[in-house]
């Protein structure tokens, strides 16, 4: 009986010991097949970026599949993918841009906005209206006057801040319009709607296709955290957006355990047009700028 028993603590040992290490050698390949898997994610990204289309191909046992499309490309709304921090800026496009980038404004293919307003939403859902990190924005609106001509690029800009306690110390800042938006499946705290012709554009430059050139928007005091930020179009008379820029969608895959254990990673990247890399700051010199 003695000889029974240690022969039956002795054996569920081992098979403890064996199970433990059929686990660890399988969580082990698992992690290793996702790691592979997130690389060829990324590796299809990379490709995507390189050659400007979607692609697919297999690097050693692992696969990837990547496809790139038009972000808000001839609709109303611009919900952006990424909360934005203090200082951080999103580009609304009113202009379309050719394969290499540059701008163009030849319908249908290459369409231009025109139009009178447009609507800026921001802040997640709950956020205090007067707080010390209240995201206020920054909306400035390049223009050419006359349209047509880039020499003639010229900015409208206003303020918008939801808390009355800064707009009290402040001169020049609007409030933002009453209740919450909705642009998609996106709701947001804040919104204010603009015309171009408060901002001081001319109807000339609104009115007509390449005279709007593109739109910033600008989060302000949330340092402490990231919030949601959208723009719409969607008023009468006003016509759709051209692309804002791309969305790069990658699916990679590796294992060879058949469907069920191959383990599958996506990665999406939102990549936007280039930016005037002065667009983003303004320099005001009353004696003239120097090298």
């Amino acid at each position: 009986m003695l000889v029974l028993l240690s022969l039956s603590v002795v054996l569920t040992l081992v098979l403890f010991i064996l199970s433990r290490s059929i686990t660890d050698v399988a969580v082990s390949s698992k992690e290793e097949e996702s790691a592979r898997a997130f690389s060829a994610a990324e590796a299809g990204i990379e490709r995507s970026l390189v050659v400007g289309s979607g692609n697919s191909s297999d690097i050693g046992d692992a696969h990837y599949v990547a496809s790139v499309t038009s972000f808000a490309l001839g609709g109303y709304d611009v919900p952006f993918p990424s909360p934005l921090f203090s200082g951080e800026n999103a580009t609304v496009w009113f202009v379309s841009h050719d394969a290499n980038g540059n701008l163009i404004c030849n319908s249908p293919s290459f369409p231009c906005f025109h139009g009178d307003e447009m609507k800026v939403c921001w802040g997640n859902m709950g956020t205090g209206a007067d707080t010390q990190t209240t995201p206020a924005i920054e909306l400035s609106v390049y223009y050419e006057s006359p349209a047509g001509s880039l020499a003639g690029i010229k900015i409208g800009r206003a303020f918008i801040d939801p808390s009355p306690t800064r707009r009290g110390t402040n001169v020049n800042i609007l409030a933002p319009d009453a209740g919450t938006c909705t642009i998609g499946n996106q709701t947001y705290q804040f919104h204010t709607t603009i015309t171009f012709a408060f901002l001081g554009i001319p109807a000339a430059s609104y009115q007509n296709a390449n005279g709007l050139q593109f739109a910033k928007i600008r989060m302000l005091y949330n340092t402490d955290k990231a919030h949601v930020v959208g723009s719409t179009v969607n008023f009468a008379g006003s016509t759709t957006l051209p692309s804002q820029g791309q969305i790069i969608d990658s699916n990679g895959s590796a294992g060879t355990g058949g469907t069920n254990n191959t383990s599958n990673r996506r990665i999406v990247v939102y990549q936007g047009w280039a930016e005037f890399p002065f667009a983003s700051n303004s320099m005001f010199s009353p004696l003239g700028i120097t090298e």
